[in-house]
């Protein structure tokens, strides 16, 4: 199949893309490269802005792709707070955009790159996938309101989509050259190697007085390959007429920050100090997914999401980024 994947040189794009082209698909991807990076494109690199829809239409009507894998967005949560509307901005008018140009070349297939942020503060643990959704933030708020256009254009024009609700992405694919790269970093288990290389003093530990076992967070961590996997599958069941789906992405088991952090010093046998800060606002003791509903409906096993194998890919990927 010919698929589109937007902001197919960034973390989980990439990987997606790759995993893509391994399973015979044909890959273009579309990145404005605002936070891409273009050696991570594994195939055509269509570079262009989501918000114009000239250039949209354009990437259309040359490559006719057969479906669309969607990831482009801006995804920090800290950020969307202080820019609400360069979030609002650009993530629902690319996706306007992109689904609109979906109808205009006929393309029916499409698969979301969606967030457990969409859910707020959990009421229930593990989170299923009825949960109620009330976003604490504007960067959920958008991803909800895209799911929903989703919804809308499923029951006017014929959409067919998946929605994979994310909790934790974390990995890498080393031997593919591919891995988190984000500038600035914000997540833990990238931000712990980058002390245990050198490239940062310490690590800080937000918080220990939460109602969990060591008092630390607890968050439900899924190897980037095992989401990409999923994505490939969604597409497959897609292709083969089946209905529309809204699935969580995660094990169904968390590891609290102390985990990791002695996880991260197994693997890499560096000390990595850290240091103890206050909670950061809106952090919720524990986020795991109920994720027995993506295994029924997809057939999807995450056979990578162990935490030293997690871990350990991140490192590989780390120490090669330290040599070039």
């Amino acid at each position: 199949m010919r698929t589109l994947v937007t902001g197919g040189a960034g973390y989980i794009g990439s990987h997606v893309a790759w995993l893509l082209r391994e399973r015979g698909h044909e890959v273009v991807m579309f990145d404005d490269l605002s936070t891409g990076h273009a050696d991570a494109a594994r195939g055509p690199l269509v570079v262009g802005d989501l918000c114009r829809r000239d250039q949209v239409l354009e990437a259309f009507g040359e490559h006719r792709p057969e479906a669309v894998l969607h990831f482009a967005a801006r995804s920090l949560v800290g950020e969307s707070v202080r820019d609400p509307r360069r979030y609002f901005h650009d993530n629902l008018l690319g996706a306007l955009n992109l689904l609109d140009a979906m109808l205009a070349h006929g393309v029916q297939r499409f698969v979301f790159s969606s967030t457990a942020a969409t859910y707020g503060e959990p009421v229930t643990v593990p989170i299923p996938e009825e949960h109620v959704q009330r976003p604490v933030n504007p960067y959920g708020d958008t991803k909800l309101a895209i799911e929903r256009m989703l919804v809308a254009y499923a029951s006017a024009y014929g959409l067919r989509y998946a929605i994979l609700r994310y909790f934790n992405a974390a990995g890498a694919a080393p031997e593919q050259g591919l891995g988190e790269r984000h500038e600035p970093e914000t997540h833990l288990i990238p931000l712990l190697l980058q002390v245990a290389s050198g490239r940062l003093p310490s690590a800080q530990i937000f918080g220990r007085d939460y109602d969990t076992p060591d008092g630390t967070c607890i968050r439900d961590y899924i190897h980037v390959l095992d989401l990409a996997d999923a994505h490939v599958l969604a597409l497959d069941r897609l292709a083969k007429g089946e209905a529309s789906v809204a699935l969580n992405l995660g094990t169904g088991s968390g590891h609290s920050v102390l985990q990791v952090l002695q996880c991260a010093r197994e693997v890499t046998g560096a000390e990595i100090p850290a240091v103890d800060c206050p909670r950061r606002a809106g952090d919720p003791p524990s986020l795991v997914a109920a994720a027995d509903r993506a295994r029924q409906e997809l057939g999807w096993t995450p056979t990578r999401s162990d935490l030293p194998t997690l871990v350990g890919s991140a490192w590989e990927f780390a120490r090669q980024r330290l040599v070039q």
